[in-house]
């Protein structure tokens, strides 16, 4: 892994978004991040491996990608990937100001739905084969378009992004530091307690006790408003600390382990593997002694 830049990008103050488009032979830039949220459509990238804050993974031949503010991210040749000779990658890259959306504008009703989705690219978010060729020719347009157009284009392709099916959260949400809402004052009751207290045993009958329900009807609440049930939701954050003191700090795997709630090793290993794709002996070679902020 290369070292972690800060992109100054091109973008101008005077400018709402800028794009892209691009033929090359490999994926050379190092990983990087900047404050503008940036959408990624890469083809024939396929072997290529992407970062995404906590998360790497190797891409196939279409690629869509949603990041947010200040994300680590970046695309870097895998050990499966192999420079196509016909024909070249292509890429399109739209980046836009992170205040182009101005907080009071996007708590409108009508605006929910991108509301939701700016929300929950801090983590980045990566959209299915059918959502990217869909949006291909849009995003190819998008460069040709100017003024008060160009803008309601861009607004437009982040609704269809916003309602599309199949989308993925890439990066763990406590390696962001960012919290994502669930529009339950309950959920959110319940994962301000979990963040606080991810160190400790946090058990079922704590959290329903502050939705003030049973554990039953917890278990089928939490999951029916965020996909994932109580323990899933809980390691998620734990591993999102143990991602963040890996690369931080000296610790010792088991210490971190311990220090982020998990009380057994092995488990703590297995499930990071699982989750991650890679040990976090593997996970920490990869990343820490690395992170250099220019």
């Amino acid at each position: 892994m290369s070292q972690i830049h800060r992109e100054i990008t091109p973008l101008t103050q005077y400018d709402c978004f800028t794009v892209f488009t691009r033929n090359k032979r490999t994926f050379d830039f190092p990983v990087h991040f900047h404050e503008e949220y940036e959408i990624n459509f890469i083809l024939n990238g396929k072997g290529a491996k992407r970062v995404i804050g906590d998360h790497t993974e190797e891409i196939g031949d279409v690629e869509l990608v949603l990041v947010g503010s200040n994300l680590p991210h970046g695309w870097v040749n895998g050990k499966s990937f192999i420079a196509p000779e016909n024909p070249d990658i292509f890429e399109i890259c739209i980046q836009f100001h992170k205040d182009l959306f101005d907080e009071k504008f996007l708590r409108r009703n009508q605006l929910f739905f991108l509301r939701n989705l700016l929300e929950k690219s801090s983590r980045g978010i990566a959209f299915s084969t059918e959502t990217a060729l869909k949006e291909k020719e849009r995003l190819e347009k998008l460069s040709k378009l100017t003024g008060l157009d160009s803008v309601l284009e861009l607004i437009s392709i982040l609704h269809d992004l916003s309602i599309s099916r199949n989308m993925r959260l890439l990066s763990d949400e406590t390696f962001t530091d960012k919290t994502i809402s669930y529009n339950s004052r309950r959920i959110q009751n319940v994962f301000e307690f979990m963040r606080s207290n991810f160190d400790k045993a946090v058990t079922l009958t704590e959290v329903a006790q502050i939705a003030g329900m049973t554990e039953v009807s917890f278990s089928r609440f939490i999951k029916k408003r965020t996909g994932k049930t109580f323990i899933d939701s809980l390691n998620e954050i734990r591993l999102g600390h143990a991602s963040r003191m890996l690369i931080d700090t000296t610790h010792t795997i088991a210490e971190i382990a311990y220090n982020c709630g998990f009380n057994n090793l092995s488990y703590f290993n297995r499930l990071f593997k699982s989750r991650k794709g890679s040990t976090p002996k593997e996970f920490r070679e990869e990343y820490a002694g690395t992170r250099t902020f220019i």
